[in-house]
């Protein structure tokens, strides 16, 4: 069971995941933090679409990710995300991947507001109130 206001999302390792040694390649673990963020938006009943809609953009400014444990091929990940920074003009999705109990990784992603412009803006209210509280 997670802490409220963390979501988690399943994602099942497939054959192209992995490398030569059969082990989940490392850049894949961002494409699952990628996965587990487009799922975090549709549980709160929203989506990307809603960002275009406000004129808004959330670029990836900064990721880092903590390599534990090794994931193969068929196993069944748990991603849990959740909002651990919430600024003016960017906020923080932190990351927790796990294979049962067994953390793999960890990880966070900061992300800039801007408008189609390109320039900082501030979080849209809709989207700010539907985030549940930010966790540290």
């Amino acid at each position: 069971m997670t802490r409220p206001g963390v979501i988690e999302h399943e994602i099942r390792v497939i054959f192209g995941d992995t490398d030569q040694m059969g082990v989940v390649y490392y850049g894949n673990y961002l494409r699952f933090f990628e996965s587990a963020r487009a799922h975090y938006w549709r549980a709160l009943g929203r989506s990307y679409q809603d960002l275009v809609d406000w004129d808004v953009a959330m670029p990836v400014v900064e990721a880092q990710c903590k390599y534990r444990r090794p994931a193969h091929y068929e196993d069944l990940l748990i991603v849990e995300t959740w909002v651990s920074e919430l600024r003016a003009a960017s906020l923080r999705f932190s990351y927790r991947i796990l294979r049962g109990e067994t953390v793999l990784a960890d990880g966070s992603t900061r992300h800039a507001i801007i408008g189609g412009n390109g320039k900082p803006k501030a979080l849209p209210p809709q989207l700010r109130d539907a985030i549940p509280h930010v966790l540290t």
